[in-house]
Order: structure tokens, then C-alpha cells, then sequence
């Protein structure tokens, strides 16, 4: 079918590229490009053989001159950015640049500033448009196929949706006393950062964690759930028809936010620089440096993943509710990719959102939302790689 250039070389990437490999018909030849070459030859050793070709290349996300000089010289039909999301504007530079096709998992934010919003990507749609171009946005499980899943409840369950709990728990357990499960920069940027939802068509702003509350998960039990800002919410609150209400929540365990504000309060999760030794460092990327690297969880980390969503509308005139959700299990990610769940969950989707664009499924010029196009084929595509997902109509609500 093509070629692929995949951005980036951690564990998402990993997972991403084992998925391709097993998807040869589509994915014929793979450049694995990030800053350190030997993470991308490491990679390229585990799979090398199989029917897919996969070479590497050194780049530097941030140069969209160095990026455009990658493509040029491999020319792929589709970039797939699993790498910063401070790097999403520049690698959608060097795809204007070059003509071709973008998929990314997270949307972009400054370095210098936790700030979650799509403004900036969808600056690009006119470019897109005018290019014939088509960007994908947000191609990971949340955002991803939290918008995949809303998208079929309003295709196939509601008349309208009013109201949106996304819900994302993690029982699983890697050992250490303190650890993130993807990259801990984004990962503590995310939750130190204020809550917030949408209502009635405007944000409603939190402290940080400051709403708890506890849910009953499928297959893994009470967890105590916590509101936080996502990025999704403002595309699904244009997308999906009838909305009232969107909420994100995350679980986390005690011991987790208890570490977490130890290091807040002594400022190692400031994104401010600091001087240290006549050198300007930031605490949180020195943190980063000191953490588990997340990709090195896989073997450790035992238990389940439930990350779903609860929808109530209304359909023929009557109220309905509808939950969806998958249950991934760390260990058998392990065993077939040599990752743990979380970075299964965000690498599989990046693989079908990429896989529904080359095959001209999701061919549309200009920059898109997942919850944009017809939720089918990539639903159908979950069951077949390995995220398969389940329904309940009378699940018990989040309220």
C-alpha cells in the first residue's frame, strides 16, 4: 500500500511500529526518524525480516527544515508524529512543505506554558484545505478513540447526546513507589495543571484535582476518579450534536498524589527555568531525567486498563444511556508488543488512524478531528488489533 514516517522512539513508537509490521499490506515500508539514532536502530533490530521494511534516520523534531529534508528524501505517503506535542507545529510545517498526510496522538501545547488547547492546529486548516492535504488530529485512545466511540453513539444509539463522562483508569501496577506511565513531563504538565469542563457551551474551571469522586470500572473495581482539563472536550463539544456537558476523569491512587505533591511542593514540577550551576534547567525535564523511563514499565507492570465512555441523550423521544469502553491487560501487551497498556492504548489507534487515511477511508483535506469521520471502520479495526470493546445500556452514572 506505502510507506510511513514515524516521529519519535519511545514507548508509544514502539507500539506503533510493532502494529505496523503486523499491518504489512497497508504499511509496505517504515522510517522509525527521533534525535537519538540508537533508540530508532534498537527498534529497527527487534523487526527487522518481517515483510515491512523498516530503515531509520536521525531528525530533529524541532527543525522543520530537517524534517522536510527527511520526507523529502523518503518520501512517505503519511507522517506519524508520536513524538513532543511541542513538536506538532513543526512536523505539520515540514508536511505543508512537502505535500503529505499527518496523524499525531496529542495536540500541541508551548513548551513554556501547560496549556491544552487545539487553536493552533485548526490555524491550519485552510492550508491544509488549499494543499489537499489531510491532518488527523489526535489519534490516540483519549483523545482518539474517546472521539471514535462518540462519534458511533451518535451515529448509531442517539438522536442527540447531551451529556459526555469520559473515564480513564489504570489498575495497574508497576512496583515502583513513584513512576508516570507515559512520558512524565506530559503526564505531570497534565495533571498539575487546572481542571476544567464544558457546560451549557462554556469552560468551567477547577483547582487541580479538586473534584473526586468514585467509580465502579468493569473488570477492575472502585477507583477514586478525579475531574481534569482534556483536550477532546472542545472538539466534541463542536462535533457531537445536543451537548449540554463534557467531563474528563482520570484515576489515581493515594500514594501517587501523595509523591506528586511532595515534588510539587519542593518545585520539581515547575516548567520555569531555574539556574543551577551556571546553566538554565528546567526542574520538571530534570525530573523527567531522574523517573523510570515509561517504555521500561512493560515487564513490571501487572492488572487492567478500563477507558471509556458513558453517553445520556435522547433517542425516538425517549432518554438513553450508553456505555462503551476497552479493557486492555498490561501484561498481555507485554507479551505481543513488549509495552505496557498505556502505551498500547495511544499506539494501536495511532496505527489505525494512519491505516484509515492511507487506505483512503479517512481522505479529507484539511485538519480534522477524529470524531470527523465515520466511526465504522476504525471501530471495526479496534476489535482486529487488539483493543476490543464492549457495550452496556444501563450503566451506572458517574453523578
Amino acid at each position: 500500500m506505502g510507506k510511513a514516517l514515524i516521529i519519535g522512539a519511545g514507548g508509544v513508537a514502539s507500539v506503533v511500529i510493532h502494529k505496523c509490521c503486523q499491518n504489512s499490506d497497508v504499511f509496505e515500508e517504515i522510517c522509525i526518524a527521533s534525535r537519538t539514532l540508537s533508540k530508532c536502530d534498537a527498534l529497527k533490530a527487534k523487526l527487522d525480516g518481517g515483510r515491512t521494511k523498516i530503515q531509520t534516520a536521525q531528525v530533529d523534531a524541532d527543525n522543520t527544515d530537517e524534517l522536510i529534508t527527511l520526507i523529502q528524501k523518503f518520501q512517505p505517503d503519511i507522517v506519524i508524529n508520536v513524538a513532543l506535542p511541542y513538536q506538532d507545529l513543526t512536523i505539520m510545517d515540514a508536511c505543508l512543505a512537502t505535500g503529505v498526510d499527518y496523524v499525531d496522538t496529542a495536540n500541541y501545547e508551548p513548551v513554556d506554558t501547560a496549556k491544552f488547547e487545539y487553536k493552533w492546529q485548526w490555524a491550519y486548516r485552510e492550508k491544509f484545505k488549499e494543499a489537499g492535504i489531510t491532518a488527523l488530529l489526535g489519534s490516540g485512545f483519549d483523545p482518539g478513540v474517546t472521539g471514535v466511540f462518540s462519534a458511533y453513539a451518535q451515529k448509531h444509539y442517539f438522536d442527540e447526546i447531551n451529556y459526555i463522562d469520559i473515564l480513564d483508569a489504570n489498575a495497574g501496577d508497576h512496583g515502583y513507589p513513584f513512576a508516570t506511565n507515559f512520558n512524565p513531563e506530559i503526564n505531570i504538565r497534565e495533571i498539575t495543571a487546572k481542571g476544567s469542563y464544558i457546560e451549557d457551551g462554556k469552560w468551567v474551571e477547577t483547582e487541580p484535582l479538586e473534584i473526586k469522586k468514585v467509580y465502579d470500572f468493569p473488570q477492575i473495581g472502585e477507583k477514586d476518579i478525579y475531574l481534569l482539563h482534556h483536550e477532546e472536550l472542545e472538539s466534541l463539544a463542536l462535533n457531537i450534536k445536543g451537548i449540554k456537558r463534557i467531563r474528563f476523569w482520570m484515576t489515581f491512587s493515594q500514594n501517587y498524589l501523595t509523591h506528586l505533591k511532595v515534588l510539587e511542593n519542593v518545585g520539581m514540577t515547575s516548567i520555569h527555568p531555574i539556574n543551577y550551576e551556571g546553566k538554565q534547567i528546567v526542574p520538571l525535564q530534570f525530573l523527567k531525567a531522574v523517573l523510570p523511563d515509561p517504555a521500561s514499565l512493560g515487564s513490571r507492570t501487572k492488572g487492567k486498563t478500563n477507558i471509556g465512555c458513558i453517553f445520556q441523550g435522547m433517542k425516538d423521544g425517549k432518554p438513553k444511556t450508553y456505555y462503551v469502553y476497552n479493557v486492555c491487560v498490561h501484561e498481555k501487551c507485554y507479551e505481543e508488543v513488549g509495552s505496557q497498556a498505556i502505551s498500547y492504548t495511544t499506539g494501536v489507534p495511532a496505527m489505525i488512524g494512519a491505516m484509515m487515511v492511507m487506505t483512503g477511508k479517512w481522505k479529507k483535506p484539511g485538519v480534522n478531528n477524529i470524531e470527523e469521520f465515520d466511526p465504522d471502520p476504525f471501530m471495526e479495526a479496534l476489535n482486529k488489533f487488539g483493543l476490543p470493546w464492549q457495550e452496556n445500556f444501563s450503566p451506572d452514572l458517574v453523578d
